[in-house]
């Protein structure tokens, strides 16, 4: 049962949460949510288990969308291609990507491994612009999903019917990568990632091991890609960009790469604040990079890391005693927040005005990014917040230290 329930629990979770978030909005962001929950697994089957910084891995997504695309656009044509089999495309196109990248990349490791892989993306990224024949160029290919032969008189053209597919394919992926984690392949990938030396004189290959994770990885994440062609009906050039790449670097890292369901509360924050922020402010990219840096410097372990390390002290009921120094903090840390979103969002509007653009209100209020004084609070609120903080955070990690040290 302790098996058992978690799935369970992320089932109805996933059968509950159109009706919890309706509307056109709310159904786009679960889908791409469920998108990225695959997308971020499927990088931590590298990166966290297999100790592989892919800088690519947004290539497996781009090729696996395009070849569902293409799958798509086929059915238009007449092929019995139904719907729900489009992600099948995406896996094949992912997984030739990946024995392709494979068989160059997995040779190295560490840091060796990271720039070839690199190396790669920009050149897989040259070939997509080079044939516009088959990738489409810039502009990418599109297609219409409901052209495809019905499945139960159903032909998915509703958004509605997309989020359920599309949590369906989500479900039974993370189901497997985390079945993969018990397998033999999956502790050797551990075991390479941990000491590659050692697995080599106990006789296994750990050039071997690291492709045949790396193929595995580029597989789910190409059914991540035609996921992503399958809900946005188009496949661009931007999906294979190295934003994207970046993008689940983030999710995953901030997530934590130390346990499996770590990625998952990372891929589900990122999309949200994405898709949240980018309505709101055109500088959500730089919170997300702020975001990322804060993770490393202040919680290695990620969202999972965290969590892990209060959960014995919420058992043993001595998370009570952190309480006040968590809170104290808070005012500083607002502060703080709010200097940082003042100026970075100051500067943008003096750039938009630069541009010969009307800078946008900033909180409601009209701004005036050439007026001193605007500059002037942001920089008062940050010093104000940092002050605060020198003062409070030492005395919240003396009560951190105090409570884990203390007898339970």
């Amino acid at each position: 049962m302790r098996a058992t329930l978690p799935w369970l629990c992320c089932l109805l979770v996933a059968l509950v949460a159109p009706f919890l978030l309706p509307g056109g909005f709310g159904l786009t962001l679960l889908c791409r949510m469920a998108i990225a929950i695959v997308f971020a697994l499927s990088f931590n089957m590298l990166l966290g288990q297999g100790g592989m910084l892919d800088f690519g891995h947004a290539v497996f997504l781009g090729f696996g969308g395009y070849t569902a695309m293409h799958l798509m656009r086929a059915a238009g044509n007449g092929w019995w291609v139904p719907a729900p089999l489009l992600p099948l495309g995406g896996a094949l196109g992912g997984l030739v990507t990946a024995i392709v990248a494979g068989s160059i990349a997995t040779r190295r490791g560490e840091t060796a491994f990271a720039m070839i892989t690199l190396g790669l993306a920009e050149l897989f990224a040259t070939v997509v612009l080079m044939f516009p024949s088959v990738f489409g160029g810039e502009e990418g290919i599109d297609g219409d999903r409901s052209n495809g032969p019905k499945l139960l008189g159903i032909d998915f053209g509703s958004q509605f019917h997309v989020y359920f597919l599309i949590a369906a394919w989500a479900f039974v992926c993370a189901w497997l990568m985390w079945r993969y984690t018990a397998t033999p392949l999956g502790r050797l990938a551990c075991a390479v990632r941990d000491n590659p030396l050692r697995v080599g004189f106990i006789g296994y290959d750990p050039a071997r091991v690291r492709f045949l994770v790396f193929v595995l990885s580029g597989l789910f994440a190409g059914v991540a890609g035609g996921l992503q062609a399958l809900n946005d009906e188009i496949a661009t050039s931007t999906n294979i960009s190295a934003s994207a790449s970046g993008a689940v670097l983030v999710m995953t890292f901030i997530g934590g790469t130390g346990t499996f369901w770590g990625p998952v509360l990372g891929a589900v924050l990122v999309t949200v604040l994405q898709q949240a922020l980018s309505t709101v402010t055109e500088a959500w990219q730089l919170y997300d990079g702020l975001l990322f840096m804060a993770a490393v410097v202040w919680a290695p372990g990620g969202l999972s890391g965290i969590i892990l390390a209060h959960a014995p002290l919420v058992r043993g009921g001595r998370a009570k005693a952190l309480t006040p120094s968590y809170l104290a903090v808070v005012p500083g840390l607002a502060l703080a927040m709010a200097g940082i979103v003042a100026l970075a969002e100051l500067a943008y509007r003096l750039q938009s005005m630069r541009n010969g653009l009307t800078p946008a209100p900033l909180f409601g209020l009209t701004a005036h990014p050439e007026a001193p004084w605007q500059w002037l609070v942001g920089v008062v609120l940050f010093a104000a917040g940092a002050a605060l903080l020198r003062r409070t955070w030492p005395r919240a990690r003396a009560c951190w230290q105090a409570t884990i040290v203390a007898p339970a």
